[in-house]
């Protein structure tokens, strides 16, 4: 039996963000419809010929996705909200931006749907909407002609499908309340019809995937799982596909199944291969997710083989990436910049289709010369002077309960703030960044290329921060920010500053949308040289009486929105960056800065993805925070701030971080979120977001007002802070304006009774 490979599917954005820039060239108008879909083909085109020369027997089709894969499924089955539908009920790719931004090129702007992240990762899906008695077609038609194009470029394909049950699992109910799982019999014969177009395009195997598989699901949604499939055997192989976690839990479940492959994730799942070769009937297919699809390290093939050499010849079997690509850069060989020894640790998309590759000859032929050659340089780096200091190991084990512990309860320190801040009811502020215009990013990129000296960088820099004060003194806003001019992103900054991080050039990867972030790599032990963000929140605080925040992101988020080393604990790590940022917010305090805000959005998200796992990774993570915050006197207020979340499962921990003031995503959900905390009896006080800055619609006053009326049944007047759902980068300096303008206006309103 030869083993094959195959990827679970590939970045879709491009070696240089070209989806992103055709995107947002699009949406602007300043480009025509038929110029974004030939990048579409263009791109589609290149990878799957990319992954094809690096020696990848099977290509994945149906990943890309021009906003989001859960969104493209929505279309594919006709699931469109009524406020985003073309008035002749047609569904175009304009459709799929209206729901995903809440405005395209064409059609009526509306509210976009919500977006969430998509299970433990930093990549966010819009979440999928379900109304009784829905009704679902096949409409939208690009998976099908992705096959085509593929077919005819002369490709051995595997579509790729996000499977149904997994789908429902993803949504929600919006409307009249009733179980989403009933619409499980209405989506499977269009899903059906898909498999049976997809059979008469001489498709051998689908991947069809149920992620949901991995989680704790409860019993009546895992009994869901044999009729559906029940309803869908016979068109073509399929390959079920699961990733993220294990499934040994689910294993009875999945091997009733009529399916003829499984997929596993063999590098963050604990299945045992040998266990599940035992339990899978002998017939199927096991596609063994062995390299780690999520990172950038290249992986010790040695053991890879070693993992997987006892079941080869027992039973067919592929070699695969853990999980979609779409989570790792694109291409290793573009980074110029990277010492030689830190590169040779490193894999990207491509470079793990060719470990693909060396793994499948090694287990058909035996000889391992090529993998033992290839792990060399990952087993070198344990012995590393780049990876260990001292220093911060032995600050690390001198941590005590009481580095985690502010000074005085939280009554006290509020009192103590009041005094020194003197703040009007309702107060307003925004989450930390202003808009990032073309000048901002331009005064940076001079400055990195060498164009600009540091004199001149400074100068650009400060101005754009002054007028930031001066746009915010003008709106009235009572708590301000110095808006983030000299920062590209909200980790990678940090990254920047600290040592045991290194950064890349072209590592993008998709959050949402058209939006990429580039994440740092922690590859070593983490300290702070020096200051990293004292100086312009000084200068800032300088150009006002009122007071300025000073920003920083979170152990836990630089923790999650990086890379990180897989030698030693999550833990360990956030602690160790915990530490460092620990030594800035008594920099900042030092320097005048009474209102520290530590964002910390990734914390929900850090979660394991199996709820008997949460406890000790809340425990730790809130930790991590409180010893970066508790340093503090009693009249600095802290602030942290979280979006993209669910709360209401893990309320505890959010009151246990002792934060004086959080800040939440809400409007989007339309202050549901607020519940949790009611519930609860949140102590601290709150800022629900207002508005949604994902959107480029514009608040009116009484929208505002609504929402803050809505949020003062929930939680004590007083206790209420105004603000926009998230940091203003991605926005224009217009609606930014305008809406800022509103939700003063609002604050004022209910002030005045």
């Amino acid at each position: 039996m030869t083993i094959r490979n195959h990827t679970l599917g590939f970045p879709r954005v491009g070696l240089r963000r070209e989806l992103k820039k055709a995107q947002e060239s699009y949406w602007a108008g300043n480009a025509t419809r038929e110029e974004l879909l030939t990048v579409g083909r263009e791109l589609r085109a290149r990878h799957w010929d990319q992954q094809k020369q690096a020696g990848i027997d099977l290509l994945p089709v149906g990943d890309f996705a021009w906003y989001d894969h859960v969104l493209t499924t929505s279309l594919l089955l006709g699931n469109v909200p009524a406020r985003h539908q073309n008035k002749d009920g047609s569904v175009d790719i304009d459709t799929l931006f209206r729901i995903g931004r809440g405005r395209a090129p064409t059609g009526e702007p509306a509210a976009a749907a919500e977006m969430t992240k998509w299970f433990n990762t930093n990549y966010h899906y819009m979440v999928p909407e379900f109304v009784k008695d829905q009704q679902f077609k096949l409409t939208w038609t690009q998976l099908l002609d992705e096959v085509d194009e593929a077919l005819a470029l002369g490709h051995q394909v595997k579509p790729v499908l996000l499977g149904p049950v997994t789908y429902l699992w993803l949504g929600k109910v919006k409307g009249e309340p009733f179980d989403r799982l009933s619409l499980l019999k209405d989506i499977l014969p269009v899903y059906k019809q898909v498999l049976i177009e997809l059979g008469k395009r001489g498709i051998q195997w689908v991947q069809i995937d149920e992620p949901a598989l991995v989680l704790e699901l409860p019993q009546v949604w895992l009994d869901a799982f044999k009729p559906a499939y029940d309803a869908l055997t016979g068109q073509v192989k399929l390959l079920l596909t699961t990733y993220f976690e294990g499934v040994t839990p689910n294993l009875s479940t999945i091997a009733a199944l009529p399916v003829q492959g499984l997929h596993v994730d063999l590098v963050h799942g604990k299945d045992d291969v040998k266990e599940l070769h035992k339990r899978l009937p002998a017939d199927w297919l096991l596609s063994a997710g062995l390299v780690n699809g999520r990172n950038v390290w290249r992986a010790d093939l040695t053991e890879k083989y070693a993992q997987i050499k006892d079941i080869v010849g027992k039973r067919e079997l592929w070699v695969a990436s853990s999980c979609s690509l779409l989570h790792s850069p694109i291409d290793l060989s573009v980074e110029t910049r990277l010492d030689p020894e830190v590169k040779s640790w490193f894999a990207f998309a491509l470079q793990k289709c060719e470990e693909l590759a060396l793994l499948r000859d090694a287990l058909n032929s035996g000889d391992t010369a090529a993998i033992t050659e290839w792990s060399a340089p990952i087993q070198a780096r344990r012995h590393s002077a780049r990876v260990h200091n001292p220093a911060v190991e032995k600050r690390l084990a001198a941590i005590t309960a009481q580095d985690s512990q502010r000074q005085s309860p939280y009554e006290v320190r509020a009192e103590a703030q009041r005094a020194r801040f003197n703040l009007p009811a309702w107060p307003t502020t925004t989450i930390g960044s202003f808009p990032q215009t073309t000048e901002i990013r331009g005064l940076r990129l001079d400055f990195k290329k060498g164009n600009l000296d540091a004199n001149h960088y400074r100068t650009g820099i400060a101005e754009h921060i002054r007028q930031a004060i001066i746009e915010q003194e003008r709106l009235g806003l009572d708590v301000l920010v110095h808006g983030e001019a000299e920062r590209n992103d909200m980790v990678e900054y940090f990254g920047e500053h600290l040592d045991g991080f290194v950064f890349t050039q072209n590592g993008w990867v998709q959050s949402y949308g058209s939006r990429c972030v580039k994440p740092p790599v922690v590859i070593g032990d983490v300290s702070r040289p020096e200051a990293i963000t004292v100086a312009w929140a000084k200068y800032a605080q300088s150009l006002t009486d009122k007071p300025v925040k000073g920003m920083l992101t979170g152990p836990v988020t630089i923790l999650c929105w990086s890379f990180p080393r897989e030698d030693v604990t999550r833990e360990t790590i956030a602690k160790q960056i915990a530490l460092a940022l620990r030594d800035e917010v008594a920099d900042l305090e030092d320097a005048g800065i009474g209102i520290i805000q530590i964002d910390e959005p990734a914390l929900r998200e850090g979660l394991p993805l199996r709820r008997s796992d949460w406890d000790d990774y809340l425990k730790w993570g809130v930790e991590a925070f409180r010893i970066n915050a508790a340093v503090a006197k009693d009249d600095t207020q802290i602030h942290t701030h979280m979006c993209y979340c669910e709360f209401n499962d893990i309320m505890d921990s959010i009151a246990a971080l002792d934060a004086d003031v959080i800040t939440i995503e809400t409007s989007r959900s339309d202050m549901e979120l607020l519940e949790s905390f009611e519930e609860f009896d949140y102590p601290n006080e709150i800022g629900p977001g207002v508005y949604d800055i994902h959107s480029p619609n514009v608040p009116s006053v009484e929208w505002i007002e609504a929402l803050l009326k809505k949020a003062a049944q929930r939680i004590p007047a007083e206790r209420l802070w105004v603000n926009p759902d998230c940091g203003l980068k991605t926005r224009g300096w217009p609606e930014t304006r305008a809406a800022l303008a509103n939700m003063v206006k609002a604050a004022q309103h209910l002030r005045q009774g």
